[in-house]
């Protein structure tokens, strides 16, 4: 990987995740080991359900456009996602950090989702290697048992396969467990004002990884909360989202400064192409701390639809 295209000046950044965008780019932010990440990244699932050409076409749109982030998973569409953001991303792969993630928990599984991943993508590492959607008690004790998959990931960092190591959040007492059981370098969790506020999920895993010097990437930042009940599956208007999205672009502001306002790197917006197009605009533009009466409306108005997670 071509480090250069992520050294940190500390110096322009000034304190802590403060950042400044270029003319007509994203604001980028630290990970870890002087990388610089975009303050929204690219999901996988955005360019499903979609031709290859048009794949191509969105990533470097969005590469030309300072994202350098994208994360993906084998379970997004049956591979799907990893398929068709593997070959959209082949003229840009020493210059993007590629995070991607494993559902297995055993060390054989995990190990044979590695090796077509990064034959998916054309690669022979990925920077971010993470355990995916950390739903359990259970899931933590699979991952950390004898022949887990914390075994393959360990391995794999030291054959240069992964460069980091890290896992997405789904439960938080699991997640706490699991940041103290291993040396992680990052997280991703929810860091959204309906999840924090009414489902108490997601300061304690902040201040946690903190705590471990881990970087906090944030999913759900543009969740409003679950599809409600009367709406059938066939029927909602974004397919690609398995939860209801903010769409509307003043709504959507105000959510993505309360994320972007935390102590964090960058955000994951949900996999539909239009909400991540609005996403990447609203965060090419200053996103001040929201006021008092501006947070109170904003979770007024989230708080009518049941959040995504709960502890």
């Amino acid at each position: 990987m071509d480090r250069r295209e992520f050294i940190t000046s500390a110096a322009a950044l000034g304190a802590g995740l403060t950042a400044k965008a270029s003319t007509g780019t994203l604001p980028k932010r630290p990970y870890k080991n002087g990388i610089e990440l975009s303050i929204i990244a690219l999901g996988g699932i955005v360019v499903c359900k979609m031709e290859q050409k048009e794949a191509d076409r969105r990533v470097a749109e969005a590469f030309d456009r300072g994202v350098n982030y994208f994360d993906c998973a084998p379970s997004y569409f049956d591979g799907e996602a990893e398929l068709k953001l593997g070959a959209a991303l082949q003229p840009y792969r020493a210059k993007v950090f590629l995070a991607e993630k494993t559902g297995q928990r055993d060390a054989k599984g995990a190990r044979e989702e590695l090796e077509r991943t990064l034959q998916r993508f054309h690669t022979d590492h990925v920077d971010l290697y993470q355990f995916h959607a950390v739903s359990s008690m259970e899931d933590v004790d699979k991952i950390l048992a004898p022949g887990g998959a914390a075994e393959t990931f360990v391995k794999a960092r030291q054959e240069g396969k992964v460069r980091h190591l890290g896992f997405s959040a789904h439960n938080s007492p699991a997640a706490l467990r699991l940041m103290d059981a291993l040396e992680l370098d990052s997280v991703l969790f929810p860091v959204n004002v309906n999840t924090w506020e009414y489902g108490d999920f997601g300061p304690q895993i902040l201040a946690k990884a903190k705590e471990k010097g881990m970087a906090r990437m944030a999913l759900k930042s543009l969740a409003w909360g679950k599809w409600p009940a009367s709406i059938r599956e066939q029927d909602r208007k974004y397919p690609k989202c398995w939860y209801q999205p903010i769409d509307e672009r003043e709504f959507a502001r105000h959510a993505l400064r309360f994320t972007l306002n935390q102590e964090i790197t960058a955000a994951v917006p949900p996999g539909d192409e239009h909400i991540f197009d609005m996403a990447l605009q609203l965060a090419s533009e200053p996103l001040p701390k929201l006021s008092v009466a501006e947070l109170a409306l904003l979770k007024t108005r989230i708080s009518a639809l049941e959040p995504v997670f709960r502890v």
